[in-house]
């Protein structure tokens, strides 16, 4: 299938402000692109790309007094296939997991597993290590909060979404990735475009989304707990060890967002 995705976002300041922004498709869905994707902007201002810790792009730039609207559009390619579900995969035991992986098993920013890890071993020990902890895990999470974008705030970290109950999309995943942890799951945070288009109806207003993945014999597999079943045209831009190491932009000082559209569609052949 090929998917036409893209945004237009808006900034406003009244002075300078730097920006870090990681708005474009992660570069192992390059291969995919069949057009080129490039973050573009209303007015001409320096802009360069780098590649971070995790491997994602990240783009700085400084926006001029006034503001500036950040946009991009492309064509992918995307298989269009369900999450794979592999119930009979396992954990791997801590001692033998690749040290780049260690890292997704230590609490983070909006992760904190100090605070939930007794939560987690009383509701999750009688589950078998893996797909089934994991899957547990998703579904204590998907009906633990209850969805609604007035319940989001930049600080509100997995802990709080747990004892609040409310949350958007990117509260499910931190709340999953740290049970996932508190049980020595390694689990990484990950955002980036999820249509409508596999679902039945509109679910509400697009916006970018976020799920997780966790790593079981030997590779990741990808888990969405605000859905709670597989899902089909991801396409992936960032990941991490929770929304710090992925936030869309990140501004080094004060800015207002004016304008905040994004899209993914089925491209229709005429």
């Amino acid at each position: 299938m090929l998917i036409d995705a893209g945004y237009d976002i808006s900034f406003e300041t009244d002075q300078e402000t730097p920006m870090l922004a990681t708005l474009s498709i992660h570069p192992s869905r390059n291969k995919d692109l069949r057009t080129a994707q490039r973050i573009t902007t209303n007015v001409p201002v320096p802009v360069y790309d780098y590649i971070d810790g995790f491997g994602n792009v990240c783009t700085r730039l400084t926006i001029p007094a006034g503001g500036i609207t950040l946009s991009c559009a492309f064509t992918i390619e995307d298989p269009f296939e369900p999450d794979i579900v592999a119930p009979h995969a396992m954990a791997v035991p801590i001692p033998l997991l690749p040290d780049d992986v260690m890292v997704y098993l230590l609490g983070s920013r909006y992760c904190e597993t100090d605070e939930l890890s007794e939560t987690a071993w009383s509701l999750f020990s009688g589950y078998t290590p893996g797909w089934e902890m994991v899957q547990a895990i998703v579904e204590y999470t998907h009906n633990r909060i209850q969805f609604g974008y007035h319940h989001a705030r930049p600080t509100k970290t997995a802990w709080d979404a747990h004892q609040e109950q409310t949350g958007v999309c990117r509260d499910y995943a931190h709340l999953a990735v740290a049970l996932c942890r508190c049980m020595n799951i390694p689990a990484r945070y990950c955002t980036g475009y999820l249509g409508d288009m596999d679902l039945p109806a509109i679910v509400g207003e697009m916006d970018f989304s976020a799920w997780f993945d966790a790593y079981l014999d030997g590779r990741w597999y990808t888990f969405d707990a605000r859905h709670n079943r597989p899902r089909k045209g991801r396409i992936l831009m960032a990941r991490g060890r929770d929304a710090a190491d992925a936030a869309l932009t990140t501004t080094f000082g004060p800015t207002r967002l004016a304008k905040f559209v994004v899209y993914t569609d089925e491209q229709r052949v005429a």
